[in-house]
């Protein structure tokens, strides 16, 4: 191992070769180049092997890390894949999308010694993108069907998860979605900039190919009965995601060309698969020619504004109320934002909306960091007579999302769920208050990373299967 590993004294870091700025801002393509095989050993080769893998520690799917990067520096990408999608059923997404200096990267044993975090998302991505090129990834073949259907409500990374995790035991899968595509947020609300759509599209048209059915257009409570789907399926998995914008109360809420997130996103998502999107052409979702304020400190927000400059607004600026150390979203995001032209106004705040029929400008207040609040972080307070104007011809409100009120959308106030409007579940079996329905991703936990909607799916794929197998032997029993 050592001729092969620990190289991280003699090698420095390297990432795949990114687009200029100003080239990449004239398209919605993927702005890393992908590692050349070469470099992908040589980069793996750099992970010390340590004791303790502070990386796999952070990765909320546990993925082998440390073996796999070893299985790369040894040339053995088919063994590294298997390793990788034996914990991770899209590792080829959150090799692109994963905050992975908040998570693998960001606990990396040489990384806190001065030597550069290896760069595990890029070689995770390598590897993967390897192994579809190279055709090692199959449809799952089911040698024994068992007669029993599983009914799982939403196509985002949960619900993926689970199908595919469940199929492999061979249930039946059905998943019903709202949407025409599946995928959900990986689709409408992902910018092409960090994960082209046909990334998406190969794993869900792989699982329509192993077997699990997909119902598109199809909005439980409305289209089709929650009752019905009870009736229909041996269980059921609740994995909505959460859509609901969250929002500010205040003076101007009510004028035009003010968005919220998902509705610019999915707006820019369907033009971009070749849809006609009546909003974006009239000029109302389009950034074009606009001055454009994006509110708030996420990814979601990062999105946003990069996906503004890629529209040619005439600005694009980001405002936040904390500061650059305290904001959420990944720091890589927001320095890619900055390379392309988007101008952050830390520690400031809206008060007011202003214009007669339209948003004309931000009445903004200047904020301080006080004490920390509930969750660690230093609560902002304002500074008095701190007011300063800003023009904008578009507002784009990217301040979080809040669960829709699922027992009236499905007509069923037996469903119970939380303060906040998450599905309550028992956080051992991921089972609601309803015998055989669970529950998982951000309809649970709210609004959270996909590795985290991915972890979810899978755990509840092995509560179903042992609730599924305990209602078997009942049968068994009782016949």
């Amino acid at each position: 191992m050592p001729d092969k590993m620990l190289k991280f004294v003699k090698v420095d870091q390297q990432t795949p070769t990114k687009r200029l700025a100003d080239k990449r801002v004239d398209d919605f393509k993927e702005i890393y180049d992908q590692f050349v095989q070469d470099k992908a050993k040589e980069q793996s080769s750099r992970c010390s092997q340590c004791g303790v893998p502070f990386c796999q520690i952070h990765c909320p799917l546990h993925n082998n890390i440390p073996d796999w990067l070893r299985m790369s520096a040894e040339d053995r990408l088919e063994e590294a894949y298997e390793l990788a999608c034996s914990t991770n059923n899209m590792p080829e997404v959150c090799g692109r999308i994963c905050p992975q200096d908040r998570l693998c990267e960001g606990n990396c044993v040489i990384e806190q010694s001065g030597h550069g975090t290896v760069t595990i998302g890029s070689v995770e991505k390598y590897i993967t993108d390897t192994a579809w090129e190279k055709g090692w990834i199959k449809p799952i073949k089911i040698s024994n069907e068992i007669d029993m259907s599983i009914g799982i409500i939403g196509a985002g990374p949960a619900g993926l998860a689970c199908a595919e995790e469940l199929r492999k035991l061979g249930y039946k899968i059905t998943i019903y979605d709202r949407h025409d595509r599946p995928g959900g947020l990986l689709i409408y609300g992902i910018p092409n900039f960090k994960l082209e759509k046909f990334v998406v599209e190969r794993r869900t048209n792989l699982l329509k190919e192993s077997g699990i059915k997909f119902r598109q257009n199809i909005e439980v409570g409305k289209d089709i009965l929650f009752d019905e789907l009870k009736q229909k399926h041996d269980a059921l998995l609740i994995a909505t995601g959460v859509y609901k914008s969250r929002e500010v109360n205040l003076i101007g809420n009510d004028l035009k060309n003010i968005f919220p997130a998902m509705k610019f996103l999915t707006a820019s998502n369907r033009k971009g698969l070749g849809d006609k999107v009546e909003e974006f052409d009239n000029g109302n979702l389009n950034a074009e020619n606009k001055n454009v304020i994006v509110i708030g400190g996420g990814d979601t927000a990062m999105d946003c504004v990069r996906t503004a400059v890629r529209q040619n607004a005439k600005s694009v600026k980001c405002l936040y109320r904390r500061d650059r150390e305290n904001m959420p979203g990944s720091t890589r995001e927001v320095h890619n934002a900055e390379e392309e032209g988007v101008e952050f106004i830390w520690l400031s705040n809206p008060k007011e909306y202003i214009g007669t029929e339209k948003i004309l400008s931000i009445l903004v207040e200047k904020m301080k960091l006080g004490e920390p609040d509930s969750s660690g972080r230093k609560k902002p307070e304002a500074i008095s007579n701190s007011e300063f104007e800003m023009k904008a011809d578009m507002l784009i409100n990217a301040l979080g999302f809040d669960p829709e009120n699922l027992p009236k959308l499905f007509n069923d106030q037996n469903l119970l769920v939380s303060k906040w409007g998450t599905v309550k579940i028992n956080y051992q079996t991921m089972e609601t208050n309803t015998p055989g329905i669970f529950s998982a991703g951000d309809i649970v936990r709210g609004a959270s990373l996909v590795v985290w909607a991915i972890k979810d799916g899978r755990e509840a794929a092995v509560s179903i299967s042992k609730y599924l197998e305990l209602k078997r032997q009942k049968k068994i029993k009782a016949a």
